[in-house]
């Protein structure tokens, strides 16, 4: 059983909220329950973001897209590369989020006890 977790972090890396999804479900599908309900400046992303959809619901909030360019697409959008630098803190707070056995080898039976496991270790994280 594969699990994916589909994290936003604020400009300090702290977890903001997330989205537990299949591990064999595309990261797009994710996106609009991970962004509802909040507002933001800049969004950050790889290119498992990098959706025509996505990017017309960001530029219709008004939010500045810095989301790595698939090599495939047609027309390229032109990204700062200084602040895509930043987006080292999401792989930062993975990093410390695998650091707990328990998220890392999925040990628990359902997506809840998950959740609360991955609620809990972020808390410890973030009071570091």
């Amino acid at each position: 059983m594969t699990t994916k977790i589909l994290a936003l972090t604020d400009a300090l890396g702290n977890l903001v909220r997330f989205v537990l999804m299949p591990g064999h479900r595309f990261d797009t599908v994710g996106v609009a329950p991970l962004l509802r309900d909040i507002e933001f400046g800049a969004l950050l992303g790889d290119k498992a973001f990098d959706s025509n959809a996505i990017i017309a619901d960001l530029d219709e909030r008004g939010a500045t897209v810095i989301i790595s360019q698939h090599p495939r697409r047609a027309s390229p959008r032109q990204i700062d590369a200084e602040i895509y630098k930043w987006r080292h803190l999401i792989e930062n707070f993975f990093c410390k989020l695998k650091e707990f056995k328990r998220i890392a080898m999925r040990s628990e039976k359902t997506d809840l006890s998950f959740a609360a496991m991955i609620h809990l270790s972020a808390a410890v994280i973030h009071s570091r």
